[in-house]
């Protein structure tokens, strides 16, 4: 059985919400506008930001999405910190 970390699925997740924004990009670069006018409040829409503050298990994808839109990457230990709280599993110690 794979036994994957945590940190390793943040990685994952962060990793498809990078070829997601490519693809996001690709579109913004033949229709400008699409990003701001129809991707975006779709996405944060799908992201339940205003109903959850704290993301749940269905809403972490689409937040790690959004997060790469802006200047600032997402930060893989805070995605795993995110995850292990979600996965009830205990955090593991850095060694």
């Amino acid at each position: 059985m794979l036994n994957i970390s945590a940190q390793q699925l943040a990685e994952l997740l962060i990793g498809i919400a990078r070829a997601q924004n490519a693809v996001i990009h690709g579109l913004e670069s033949a229709m400008a506008g699409t990003k701001t006018q129809h991707i975006l409040p779709m996405l944060q829409n799908t992201a339940h930001l205003r109903d959850h503050p704290d993301a749940t298990l269905l809403d972490l994808p689409v937040r790690i999405l959004l997060t790469t839109q802006g200047r600032v990457p997402p930060d893989p230990a805070a995605v795993a910190r995110d995850l292990e709280r979600l996965l009830g599993a205990a955090p593991q110690e850095k060694t």
